[in-house]
């Protein structure tokens, strides 16, 4: 069953923000960094500190978060928000993606493709929202 929460992105601060929200609110939180990950690889060496993904679960609290990574993006009020399904299997999240999909930006678009860490794409909807997607690349 696929989980549905907030995904939100930071400009190298994220690490910190959750551990403040975790203070708030409680909960569990763990932190990877990209260096720590198996995309290190693939991301420049300045990166190796960012994170690369944090979760905090608190009772029905369930968010995630990273630092801004996107290569050809810039990070701005608008787009660090995003609405994020997780966990879910191959065929549901394919399913999702191509249903959000329709009328949504092209240029805003990340293709589902399988990563290091499961199966993985972004969208901006028609209404201008912004999905995430991760869940097993069966």
């Amino acid at each position: 069953m696929a989980n549905f929460g907030a995904y939100l992105l930071f400009d190298g601060n994220c690490a910190e923000a959750m551990a403040f929200y975790q203070s708030c609110l409680g909960g569990e939180l763990s932190v990877t960094t990209v260096g720590d990950s198996p995309m290190k690889a693939q991301q420049p060496s300045r990166h190796h500190q960012k994170v690369i993904n944090a979760r905090l679960k608190s009772g029905a609290i369930d968010m995630s978060a990273s630092d801004w990574l996107h290569p050809t993006r810039t990070r701005q009020a608008g787009n660090t928000v995003c609405l994020y399904i997780s966990e879910a299997t191959s065929s549901e999240l394919r399913d999702y993606f191509a249903r959000l999909s329709e009328g949504a930006d092209p240029n805003l678009l990340d293709s589902l493709v399988e990563m290091p860490f499961g199966l993985y794409g972004a969208l901006t909807d028609k209404y201008g929202m912004r999905w995430m997607f991760q869940g097993s690349a069966e």
